[in-house]
């Protein structure tokens, strides 16, 4: 070999769903209007819900990620226009700080908050 590596001697790169489930999370709550996340209705699976990935459910399939986004959101806010930015963001920071494709982000709107 030239001095050049050959990309099979390298190794290889795990990236745990944990991270994931962070950015998720992360980068939804820092959309203006999201007031927290929300676990999904799981009955008694609730219990068994860690609660660092409440907020999102993410499967990689066929090498690309499908994201699930749970949410309580600002009353004074636009639903429609709060959902598309956390899908773009979501979307745009998993291939950005990742590289694997997005094939979906589904937002999942649990609750509106009202400022008393």
């Amino acid at each position: 070999m030239n001095g050049l590596v050959d990309e099979k001697d390298i190794g290889k790169t795990t990236i745990s769903p944990d991270v994931l489930h962070k950015i998720t999370r992360l980068t939804a709550l820092s959309v203006q209007g999201v007031s927290r996340m929300a676990a999904p209705s799981r009955g008694i699976g609730q219990l068994l819900y860690r609660e660092d990935n409440q907020g999102a459910k993410v499967v990689i399939k066929d090498d690309k990620v499908y994201v699930d986004v749970y949410v309580v959101l600002m009353s004074d806010m636009n639903v429609r226009d709060i959902s598309r930015e956390i899908q773009e963001r979501v979307s745009r920071a998993i291939i950005e700080m990742i590289g694997l494709s997005v094939g979906g982000v589904n937002i999942h709107i649990i609750d509106i908050e009202f400022s008393a």
